[in-house]
């Protein structure tokens, strides 16, 4: 009896010290996978001008997403939701500390700016910072050179389901996109384009999603097996996860303001020229994650 009560002790010591761990690569992840944002003007003014309601949609609907990340990637092994929500917060945390670190020390944010401009720069930036603590966990994870056995790493290296698959989707194409979509070359580019330029980058688009995971077979991608139609993949993975780059890609886009005062075919050509990156990052988000 006093022996499993020193080992759950034990147990819960390594635990703590892996967190500890956890959240130093979560500042890690927060710098590295935000460092873009950080450094992009139109993110900074942004935060300043951009509709409040739509900032705030913004914050409310990173949390879920955070704590489905948080139960497949966290600090440490979750057993519960209430472990991946406080694993969620922490990464939130680290996102917002993380932004008014970085916004500070680059001459973006001073102390004679309001209150409201303060708060509205950091809360924007910590949303992809808040991502990439989480993302840090798998991306930086140093346990696999500790002698740890595969099922002491909190990192999942299962399959998922096809739900769990549409979720990455959704997150890697937030996650690509968001580093682009505040840019005024979105913008730029969809006025250049012509119809045909329009099809081309869709075409593009789904030949990259389905190659870069399926064909080339990156670790972490589907492989085709030899009884399976080639036409499976691309109707059950390869399609969906196109609408879901542009689903993120308008959302994406709303929020911004990149819509105001535009026609329908010009707002649709934007989405779709979003939705290049925003498909990469979908295809690529096993590999990320």
């Amino acid at each position: 009896m006093k022996s499993a009560s020193n080992e759950e002790a034990a147990s819960r010591e390594w635990s703590g010290g892996r967190f500890a761990a956890g959240i130093g690569r979560g500042f890690a992840g927060a710098l590295i996978f935000a460092l873009p944002m950080f450094m992009t003007m139109e993110m900074w003014e942004l935060g300043f001008s951009m509709d409040r309601l739509r900032l705030f949609l913004l914050l409310v609907l990173n949390i879920p997403l955070l704590v489905l990340l948080s139960d497949r990637v966290g600090f440490e092994k979750t057993t519960s939701w209430i472990d991946a929500a406080r694993d969620a917060a922490v990464a939130y945390a680290i996102g917002i500390l993380a932004s008014f670190i970085v916004l500070f020390s680059v001459a973006v944010l001073s102390f004679d700016q309001p209150v409201s401009e303060i708060i509205g720069k950091v809360a924007l930036q910590s949303v992809p910072a808040s991502i990439g603590a989480l993302l840090g966990r798998s991306q930086l994870n140093g346990d696999a050179d500790d002698g740890d056995s595969d099922e002491d790493d909190p990192v999942p290296t299962s399959a998922y389901d096809y739900t769990g698959e549409l979720f990455l989707m959704a997150l890697g194409a937030l996650f690509l996109g968001l580093n682009v979509a505040p840019t005024e070359e979105m913008i730029l580019l969809s006025y250049k384009m012509t119809p045909a330029h329009v099809m081309a980058v869709i075409l593009i688009s789904l030949v990259l999603m389905h190659c870069f995971v399926y064909a080339v077979s990156f670790k972490g991608g589907h492989e085709i097996g030899d009884d399976v139609p080639a036409w499976h993949a691309v109707i059950r993975f390869t399609f969906p996860g196109y609408v879901i780059a542009l689903l993120v890609s308008a959302y994406a886009l709303w929020t911004f303001q990149r819509f105001e005062d535009s026609a329908f075919t010009q707002m649709l050509s934007t989405t779709i020229v979003l939705a290049l990156p925003c498909s990469i990052g979908a295809a690529s988000a096993r590999l990320i994650l």
